[in-house]
C-alpha cells in the first residue's frame, strides 16, 4: 500500500511502540565513570531529565532521540511513568478491559513509588523497577532491577504534575503537539499493538484522556524549561544533548594517576619516609604469614617462564590460602555436636546467613575457584570495569551481583567476598566498593581479596575511604612501575604495573 501523508507523520512513533505488553525501561550503557572522589563519597547525583505531553504527542520518540544522540556518553535509562501504574483489583480489571477505567487522572499513578524509586536512581543507588503489563491492565509482581544510570530520563504525560517529582529534575521538557494528529496517532497505536476498537479507543479519548489533557496535562507545561514540537524537532534534540554533554564533562571525575602517585599528596611513614610494611599492615590490612610454602609458590607464580597449566596450579593453592584466611573474619558461634562415638563435642559454626562472592571480571577470577572450593554452593555475580581507552580512568560496565545484594532488604545484612587478583592504583577497587555500597552493603561485612597489593600504591588512599573494610592479600609488593599501553584504535595511555608483580595475572591463568 502507499504510504500517506498520516503514515509519514506516524513513521517516527512506529519502532518505539512495539514492545507494548510490558512497558519496561530502556537501558543503553557506554560505562559509567566514576561518580565519587578519592575520599569514596558519592560527588553528584545522576542528572535526571522529564518528557512531559499529551498522550501520542511523541514524549517516547523525543526521550530515545535524545537517547540516541547521546552515543559517545554513559549509562542513559529511560524510566516510563507507565511502569507506575497502581496495582488494580479484579474488579478494576474488568473495568479497564472494557475501557471504562481512567489511567490518565494523576491518582492512577503510583507516585509514592514513583518518587522513591527515581530518587534512589539519582543518588546513584539501585532501584527495583515496576514492570505494567498493558494486555493484562496490571502492575506484574516482577520487577526491573537498575543500578549506573548517569542520566535518567522520566517520559509520561504526568511527569510535570507532581510538585514531589518535579524536585528530583535537572531538566523539565514538554512536548507540544497539535491535538488532532494526537488522537490519530492514538487510534492507530492502540488499534494496532493493544488489539483495541476505533469504538472503544475514542469512547476513552473523549471520557478520560481529553480532560486529563485539559486539566493536568497541558497546565503543567507550564513547569518546563523547554517546550519542543513532537514531531520534526531534531534542532531541539541536538541542544538537548549538547547541554547534557556539556553537564557531564563538567561532572567528569579523573583520580588514577593521583593514586598511583599517592605518595606525593600523602604523608608517608611516621617519620616522613617510606612506608613500613608495619605500619601499612593493621586490623583491615591482613597479609598472609610468610612461610616458606608462601615464599615457593610466588616463586614460581612470578616467573615469566612458567607454563600455564603450573601456574593455574599455584594459583588455585594460593587463591585457597587467601580464602580460608579471609573465613576468619566472618561471624562465629559456639556450639555442641554429637560425634559419631556419642560424645559431645564444642565447635564453631558460620551465623552469617548470606555469604557471596562478587568478582571484578577478568583479574578475580582466579580466586572465584578457591572461594567456591571453601564455600560450599557460595552464591557468585560479578562486575566488569574496564579503564578508558583514552584517560585509563575506570568504568563501570555492567553489574551481575547475587540477590543477597540486589535486593534492599537484605544487602544489609549479605558478607561479600570482593575478588581482585590485585591492587595496584586502587582505581577500580575504589569503584568496586563505591558499588557495593551503593547497593546497602555495610563496609565491616565487605572482604577484599587479593593475591598482591602494591604498597606505594592506591592502598591507602582506600583503607582512607572506607577504613572499615578488611583486605586480605598474599603479599605487599614494592610499588608500582610507570610505562604506556596502546589501544586497537592506537590512542596511548600511562600505565602503573605493580613491581616486581606477576603480570597480567588474568591473562596468564585464562590464555
Amino acid at each position: 500500500m502507499p504510504k500517506t501523508a498520516l503514515d509519514s507523520l506516524l513513521e517516527p512513533l512506529r519502532p518505539y511502540t512495539q514492545n507494548t505488553r510490558k512497558n519496561t525501561i530502556l537501558l543503553t550503557s557506554h560505562g559509567r565513570p566514576p561518580w565519587y572522589g578519592e575520599d569514596g563519597k558519592p560527588l553528584s547525583d545522576a542528572f535526571v531529565i522529564a518528557v512531559a505531553g499529551g498522550s501520542a504527542s511523541g514524549k517516547t520518540h523525543v526521550a530515545r532521540q535524545i537517547v540516541q544522540s547521546l552515543d559517545s556518553v554513559p549509562t542513559v535509562v529511560v524510566l516510563s511513568q507507565d511502569s507506575f501504574y497502581n496495582r488494580l483489583s479484579e474488579e478494576d480489571v474488568k473495568i479497564a478491559h472494557a475501557n471504562e477505567f481512567d489511567f490518565d487522572h494523576p491518582n492512577s499513578i503510583d507516585t509514592g513509588l514513583f518518587a522513591s524509586c527515581l530518587a534512589d536512581l539519582k543518588s546513584c543507588k539501585q532501584a527495583n523497577v515496576p514492570i505494567y503489563s498493558f494486555s493484562e491492565h496490571q502492575r506484574l509482581k516482577e520487577t526491573k532491577y537498575l543500578y549506573g544510570a548517569a542520566i535518567i530520563i522520566v517520559e509520561g504525560i504526568l511527569s510535570l504534575h507532581d510538585p514531589i517529582m518535579r524536585s528530583l529534575y535537572d531538566l523539565k521538557i514538554f512536548v507540544q503537539c497539535d491535538s488532532d494528529l494526537m488522537l490519530a496517532r492514538r487510534l492507530k497505536r492502540d488499534v494496532k499493538e493493544r488489539g483495541r476498537t476505533v469504538e472503544g479507543v475514542l469512547d476513552q479519548y473523549l471520557r478520560f484522556v481529553k480532560p486529563s489533557y485539559d486539566n493536568f496535562v497541558q497546565p503543567s507545561s507550564k513547569f518546563a524549561d523547554i517546550i519542543v514540537p513532537g514531531h520534526n524537532n531534531s534542532v531541539a534534540v541536538d541542544l538537548i544533548s549538547n547541554h547534557l554533554r556539556g553537564k557531564l564533562t563538567a561532572r567528569s571525575v579523573r583520580f588514577r594517576e593521583r593514586m598511583a602517585n599517592v605518595d606525593r599528596y600523602l604523608p608517608l611513614g611516621a617519620a616522613g619516609g617510606t612506608v613500613l610494611e608495619e605500619e601499612l599492615e593493621g586490623p583491615n590490612l591482613i597479609v598472609l604469614p610468610r612461610t616458606p610454602q608462601l615464599k615457593g609458590i610466588y616463586t614460581v607464580l612470578r616467573d615469566r617462564t612458567t607454563r600455564r597449566g603450573e601456574f593455574v596450579f599455584f594459583a588455585d593453592r594460593l587463591a585457597n590460602l587467601v580464602v580460608e584466611k579471609s573465613m576468619e573474619l566472618l561471624p562465629f558461634s559456639p556450639i555442641s555436636v554429637t560425634t559419631p562415638v556419642g560424645v559431645t563435642a564444642k565447635g564453631m559454626k558460620l551465623t552469617a546467613t548470606d555469604v557471596c562472592g562478587v568478582t571484578i571480571v577478568g583479574s578475580g577470577g582466579p580466586l572465584e575457584g578457591g572461594l567456591s572450593r571453601v564455600i560450599r554452593d557460595v552464591r557468585l555475580g560479578s562486575l566488569l570495569i574496564q579503564s578508558h581507552p583514552s584517560t585509563g580512568e575506570p568504568i563501570l560496565l555492567h553489574t551481575m551481583l547475587p540477590s543477597c545484594v540486589t535486593d534492599r532488604r537484605k544487602s544489609g545484612d549479605a558478607w561479600v567476598f570482593l575478588l581482585d587478583a590485585q591492587i595496584g592504583t586502587g582505581a577500580s577497587a575504589l569503584m568496586a566498593l563505591r558499588v557495593l555500597l551503593d547497593h546497602g552493603v555495610k563496609q565491616e561485612h565487605i572482604v577484599y581479596l587479593a593475591f598482591i597489593v602494591a604498597r606505594g600504591g592506591g592502598i591507602r588512599v582506600i583503607r582512607r575511604a572506607f577504613p572499615d573494610v578488611r583486605i586480605v592479600c598474599g603479599a605487599l609488593d614494592d610499588g608500582l612501575g610507570e610505562g604506556w599501553v596502546s589501544s586497537e584504535t592506537g590512542e596511548r595511555r600511562r600505565t602503573w604495573p605493580i613491581e616486581p608483580g606477576m603480570g597480567s595475572i588474568g591473562d596468564r591463568y585464562y590464555l
